[in-house]
């Protein structure tokens, strides 16, 4: 009779803990997975270069020149905010200077990548890998430059146009380009807003995207420049890993195609840069 009812016990229970096996089977494939498609979206956007044709190049020329010409206004900005730095709430400047930083991006970042894994929901594993992926990709480049760059920090007081590059551990005070800060905050809001159709909803996510930056420039950690360049360089990297991930995912939060273009418009005592995304 023992034996009947362990048979009887072992039919009940064999059933459930398959399904427990194969359910933590299937969320152990998803994270690898995913894993996976964090790397090679990194290793997709270092790759572009590589491939870039005419317009690509371009965009690259615009970015740049845009960058050199903003410098040139550098000293005048700074001067600028200076008669307004009191007058922002300290909330604002709290929340510019840790939103911005490394250990609470990924904090975000993976919170929006676990939601996604534990609840199956594959459009916001893709959202969470692009977050994260894309992080990633800024957050070494910009490591990286400001070694190479060596660009002196407004609160060093040095001019805009002193460098001490080429080092292999980054110097305080010579590591303002590009910005960390506004590379990874608006990395996160481009592609969070990718969730959402409404124009109106995308400018919101945008403006607090567009915090960090503009409160490491009024505390005088960058300067104008710097963040002009590092915010739309997020843009090319999270566009560019979102691309690898239209081959990699089913669930696509908008079907339109992924293209940054430029337009610079000239006039007397006017100058303007436009960028459609």
């Amino acid at each position: 009779m023992k034996i009947l009812n362990y048979l009887f016990l072992l039919i009940i229970v064999a059933p459930v803990m398959g399904q427990v096996d194969e359910k933590e089977k299937n969320l152990w494939n998803d994270f690898t997975y995913d894993i996976g498609n964090v790397f090679g979206g990194v290793g997709y956007a270092y790759s572009r270069p590589f491939h870039w044709q005419g317009n690509d190049w371009a965009n690259f020329g615009y970015l740049t020149g845009g960058t050199l010409l903003l410098a040139t206004v550098d000293e005048e900005v700074n001067h600028w905010k200076n008669g307004f730095r009191q007058d922002i709430p300290d909330f604002v400047i709290d929340y510019g200077h840790e939103y911005g930083s490394p250990e609470n991006n990924y904090m975000l970042t993976g919170g929006v990548y676990l939601a996604g894994l534990f609840t199956k929901n594959e459009k916001l594993r893709r959202t969470g890998v692009l977050l994260i992926s894309s992080a990633t990709a800024g957050g070494f480049l910009q490591q990286v430059s400001k070694r190479i760059i060596g660009r002196a920090r407004p609160k060093s007081g040095e001019s805009s146009d002193t460098f001490d590059p080429f080092h292999l551990n980054r110097v305080y005070n010579y590591d303002s380009f590009p910005s960390g800060h506004a590379m990874l905050a608006f990395s996160n809001a481009y592609a969070i807003a990718k969730q959402f159709r409404s124009p109106w909803v995308k400018a919101g996510i945008y403006t607090v995207g567009l915090i960090p930056g503009f409160v490491r420039v009024v505390d005088d950690f960058h300067w104008f420049s710097d963040v002009a360049f590092s915010t739309v360089l997020s843009i090319f990297i999270v566009e560019s890993i979102d691309r690898y991930l239209d081959s990699k995912y089913d669930e696509k939060y908008n079907h339109n195609s992924k293209e940054v273009s430029w337009n610079l418009s000239f006039g007397p005592n006017t100058m303007g840069v436009s960028l459609r995304f």
